[in-house]
């Protein structure tokens, strides 16, 4: 289970991947940022892909929370309230 830390207060966002073998942290600094819409299901489809490639799941969970936060940094802008993230956005791919 992915218990994810984006709508808690604070200066650090933590999402936690909690498994039959532990708890493991993911922790970044908040971005300042309106584009947020879709980032739940923009990390569960990222996950997804990278458990399809073959992925181990701290790995896909890592470099899925990657992507969203690349995604969220260079999305356009659009709309007045939370807008969408930028998901022709690339990270480029790592080992782990």
């Amino acid at each position: 289970m992915l218990m994810k830390g984006g709508h808690l207060p604070g200066d650090i966002v933590t999402d936690l991947l909690i498994t039959a073998e532990g708890v493991t942290r993911f922790a970044a600094p908040r971005l300042d940022t309106r584009s947020t819409h879709g980032t739940g299901c923009t990390l569960a489809s990222a996950i997804a892909v990278g458990l399809a490639q073959g992925r181990p799941l701290v790995s896909a969970v890592a470099r899925a929370r990657a992507y969203v936060r690349r995604a969220m940094e260079t999305a356009p802008g659009l709309g007045r309230g939370h807008g969408p993230l930028n998901h022709a956005c690339t990270v480029a791919p790592f080992e782990g």
